[in-house]
């Protein structure tokens, strides 16, 4: 059925990496932009990175660039977040989600990034 399934957080040492899985079923991905957003604990959600279908390719928040690279699989419809370089402002819940055109507003269940 519909639905965006994350996998890859965990719990990292500073200034360590994680990478972040999304698998996408039953929807047409290869239309649709994808976006990563984190939330902290007490903070308002915060969109890291998109990739989408037209120009431009990508989004990266302040925050993120540099550090972090998004990426698609379209052939196993799945997005992709390498995060490098972490640190304690990078932890938090972090989800994946739809913004179209084909397929909007559709979220993953979200997964725990702890930085020690």
């Amino acid at each position: 059925h519909v639905q965006l399934v994350e996998s890859g957080g965990g719990l990292v040492q500073h200034g360590g990496s994680l990478r972040h899985s999304c698998a996408a079923s039953d929807i047409n991905f290869g239309n649709t932009g994808m976006h990563w957003v984190r939330q902290a604990p007490g903070q308002e959600r915060e969109g890291v990175a998109g990739i989408y279908t037209g120009a431009p390719r990508t989004y990266y928040a302040d925050s993120v660039k540099g550090r972090f690279t998004i990426s698609r699989d379209n052939a196993k419809n799945t997005v992709y977040l390498q995060m490098t370089t972490l640190a304690s402002e990078d932890a938090g819940l972090y989800y994946c989600a739809t913004v179209g055109p084909a397929v909007f507003g559709l979220w993953g269940q979200g997964t725990q990034v702890t930085v020690s």
